[in-house]
């Protein structure tokens, strides 16, 4: 796919935006301050994408720990904590997640859905039974993502996993946008879990563009490129490769290459908040 013509000039963007962003001069020294800055608006960006949505100073005061969850929480704040708990423990993953990818999406789920409660429910209905950190058994279905069509049988989510898994393990020589994008795209595909697919697959795309080095900063915002194309781009896009035609899969890739290079844009923005001051305290 790398190789493919229609997608050699997009890949380039990628990196020549992600270039510039590493050598911007607020990142000599002030990366983590600079890296936090951007999960709060991933956070924000990826739940707005799940239909949650809340104002990104609100959700940076429930990061830095200044606002406390509601004890009787609406469904928008049980989706905004996850994305938040799974967007944090990005940091975690991405030290592992090309070599161990399946405790990576383990994590990432856990993160995402661990603050709700495990109730033991009918597999059928979608709910979250046993299914916390593990792909969905024969049996168990998942009603996300609609737009996608049907979820996958347990038993192609196992396989294609696997697969995924080799590809992640085996990335060496692969541009790591096409290693994001391919890894965001099977898990929403897939929706191997029986809620939080979307805010698992984002996050995973988030710890992989760090981990394949296309941004080691961890300063690009990836959930914001996708969410400022569009929610309906944004599930075209997913529908385009879901259906595994060749066009599809090249749609998608664009569409995570404009995503990407918005996401450097978007870092760059931070960067030069931190170095001008302007980010609240």
């Amino acid at each position: 796919m790398a190789e493919w013509p229609e997608l050699r000039q997009p890949i380039d963007d990628v990196r020549a935006a992600m270039t510039s962003l590493r050598w911007h001069q607020a990142l000599r020294r002030r990366i983590p301050e600079a890296a936090a800055e951007s999960r709060v608006r991933g956070a924000q960006a990826s739940g707005e994408l799940d239909g949650a949505r809340l104002p990104v100073d609100q959700v940076r005061e429930y990061i830095a720990g200044v606002r406390e969850w509601p004890a009787d929480p609406d469904p928008v704040d049980e989706v905004v904590r996850g994305v938040i708990a799974a967007t944090a423990a990005t940091e975690d993953v991405r030290g592992y997640v090309l070599t161990a990818p399946a405790q990576a999406l383990a994590r990432l789920h856990v993160a995402a859905v661990g603050h709700l409660p495990q109730e033991s429910g009918d597999a059928a209905d979608g709910g979250p039974g046993d299914g916390l950190g593990r792909p969905r058994r024969a049996g168990e279905s998942c009603g996300e993502l609609i737009e996608l069509g049907e979820a996958p049988d347990p038993s192609e989510v196992t396989e294609r996993l696997a697969l995924l898994g080799d590809v992640l393990r085996g990335h060496a020589g692969l541009p790591g946008v096409v290693v994001a994008a391919i890894a965001h795209g099977e898990i929403a595909a897939l929706r191997p879990f029986r809620r939080a697919n979307g805010v698992v697959a984002r996050a995973l795309e988030r710890s992989l563009v760090q981990a394949t080095g296309l941004d080691p900063t961890g300063v690009a915002v990836p959930e914001l490129g996708h969410f400022r194309q569009g929610m309906t781009a944004y599930v075209g896009a997913l529908s385009a490769y879901t259906s595994g035609s060749r066009d599809g899969v090249r749609l998608w890739l664009e569409h995570c290459c404009a995503a990407l290079v918005a996401a450097a844009d978007e870092g760059r923005a931070v960067a030069d908040a931190v170095l001008a001051g302007r980010l609240p305290s």
